[in-house]
């Protein structure tokens, strides 16, 4: 009788087996981790894909500077600055910007003087400053002297160009001395936005600068020290862009 009973508990009717016990524990911890061993692996989440291969065009050079804000009306955003490299975008830095104080606006059909930063996809001429240009520039650096201005009078034969001295067809009230605002323009680089072949009214000297007091009157601005990393990063040799844009709708930056 004795050995039927244990017989019968060993075989699975006992307390360690049903009601619990440190077998059972164990052969469910076991039968948990095998089905685990013999389950598929969980596929890896995706990478995220970098913001220049989701873009309609990078201008097709090797170096892009994209601004993104997260709507027209917003005012700040974020730069990133990518450079190419074996077919794919690595982010090379980025830095908390600034747009104008009227938001964004769509380049092709903005209008002067409404303090809207232009979207699209730009070249980068040349670059200045009221301070020397970073260690490392390759880009064409002009430094701003006491008769260096940006004109933006549009009755002028020098719309949207640099001038050194102003000319006469260029009225001063229309146009920025670049001395004047020696912290913004203690370095600079221009964005090519109506710039090749200026449209009369569209809007003049658009630039990436460093930052003022708070949004612009239509630049990109970054904190000072990003504007030097950005300048000693810029090579004109690998075709440099620049893209404004924002995060979804018309504008989304990946449009252009």
């Amino acid at each position: 009788m004795s050995l039927t009973r244990t017989t019968t508990a060993a075989a699975g009717s006992g307390p360690g087996r049903c009601a619990g016990g440190p077998g059972f524990r164990a052969a469910v911890l076991a039968s948990a981790l095998c089905a685990a061993l013999l389950a598929p692996a969980a596929p890896a989440p995706a990478a995220p894909v970098p913001l220049p291969l989701r873009m309609a065009d990078t201008g097709g050079g090797d170096q892009l500077i994209t601004a993104v804000a997260s709507g027209t009306r917003a005012t700040t955003g974020t730069v990133s600055w990518w450079q190419r490299h074996n077919g794919g975008w690595r982010r090379a830095g980025s830095a908390p910007a600034r747009f104008g104080s009227g938001g964004l606006a769509e380049g092709r059909t903005r209008v002067q003087g409404t303090s809207t930063t232009p979207t699209g996809l730009y070249d980068l001429p040349f670059a200045f400053g009221t301070a020397p240009a970073p260690a490392g520039t390759t880009t064409p650096y002009r430094r701003v002297g006491a008769g260096s201005w940006w004109c933006q009078d549009n009755a002028s034969s020098s719309y949207n160009r640099w001038v050194d001295p102003r000319p006469p067809d260029c009225a001063a009230a229309e146009s920025e001395r670049l001395a004047k605002y020696p912290a913004q323009y203690g370095r600079a680089l221009v964005i090519g936005f109506n710039y090749r072949h200026p449209v009369r009214g569209r809007g003049a000297g658009i630039f990436l600068h460093v930052n003022g007091k708070g949004a612009t009157a239509g630049c990109v601005s970054v904190p000072a020290g990003a504007m030097a990393r950005i300048l000693a990063w810029v090579r004109p040799a690998r075709d440099p862009h620049i893209a404004i844009g924002t995060t979804h709708g018309p504008t989304a930056i990946t449009r252009y």
